[in-house]
């Protein structure tokens, strides 16, 4: 296992440097930031001082060479807009983020995985029917869409609940969060359901999908004819045999969720991470752009090697591989 461990590592240090290669240089080659936030009065004189200010005039390797050199610090430079360090800035925003998101997920796999199991289970009743029915919906209706309506619905027409912000906040070690609050939890309530709807489609479809497979193996043949009962069934194989997928989608969607919640965070004016990225995009803010593109890059190699150490926990089939 401490093999696995370390070649994992490997892999993902040489996967962060091509990764930060690849988005130093695409980001580098979309525009000039000196044009969005200098007057179009200023003179070349202005301009030139501003450039050489902020390294601009540089080669672009030597730019990126500075880059990794500050990296390796873990200073990933200071906002052109804001005028302060881009990571304490983007963890500024990742609270409001990260609530969004872990409640999607979680909310989305603790009632799609048996949802899903119950239409694998019984594929033919009129609610595993159904069920398949509202995973069509998840998948089939656009998430901007969703949130419109659900903004018309509660926040309009019925005034239930807020259509914007992120409302009121508790500190915890000095990180705000909304949902200890109950009007923040009434603001983050809508954002969230919105991130569900994908969330819960995915994973009634997993599970149900899994369940009709493993419900014509033997494995269930035989525990059936040993006198389990169906609910240990489903419990204690079905659940089981089917966890390693469910673990995988969760956790990529987690990271997905945490990284790409651009749409909602927008329709909801919801403070986080995603938010911060449009901005920074709109004014070419590109030590920001940058440090969340490899952040994001950073996060998804995370969570691929917890999930694989997740496999191992799961099935020591794969640990005894792996030591091997």
């Amino acid at each position: 296992m401490l093999g696995f461990v370390i070649q994992r590592l490997l892999q993902a240090v040489v996967v962060m440097l091509v990764m930060s290669m690849l988005v130093f240089a695409g980001v580098y080659a979309i525009g000039n930031p000196i044009d969005v936030f200098l007057p179009a009065n200023a003179t070349q004189e202005i301009r030139a001082q501003t450039i050489a200010a902020y390294g601009f005039d540089r080669p672009l390797w030597e730019q990126y060479w500075r880059f990794l050199v500050r990296l390796a610090h873990g200073d990933f430079g200071r906002s052109l807009i804001f005028g302060m360090p881009v990571l304490p800035l983007i963890l500024s925003k990742l609270p409001a983020t990260l609530e969004i998101a872990l409640a999607a997920v979680l909310v989305g796999t603790l009632l799609g995985v048996p949802l899903g199991i119950y239409a694998g289970y019984r594929p033919n009743s009129p609610l595993a029917r159904l069920i398949m029915a509202l995973s069509i919906f998840g998948f089939s209706v656009p998430t901007f869409w969703i949130g419109l309506v659900l903004i018309l619905t509660f926040g309009v027409y019925l005034g239930w609940l807020p259509a914007g912000s992120r409302g009121d906040t508790v500190l915890v070690f000095g990180v705000p969060f909304s949902f200890l609050t109950w009007n923040g939890l009434q603001h983050m309530l809508l954002p969230a359901l919105n991130l569900t709807f994908f969330k819960l489609a995915m994973m009634i479809r997993l599970s149900r999908a899994g369940t009709r497979e493993i419900m014509l193996t033997d494995t269930i043949k035989f525990a059936r004819a040993a006198g389990l009962s169906e609910r240990a069934v489903l419990g204690r194989h079905v659940l089981k045999l089917i966890s390693i997928p469910i673990v995988t989608v969760f956790g990529l969607e987690l990271g997905s969720t945490l990284a790409f919640a651009v749409v909602t965070e927008t329709i909801f004016s919801w403070p986080g991470v995603g938010k911060l990225i449009i901005d920074s995009i709109t004014s070419l803010d590109r030590p920001v752009m940058v440090a969340y593109l490899v952040l994001v890059a950073f996060l998804f190699i995370t969570i691929n090697l917890l999930v694989d150490l997740t496999y191992a926990t799961l099935d020591p089939r794969l640990r005894r591989g792996r030591t091997a």
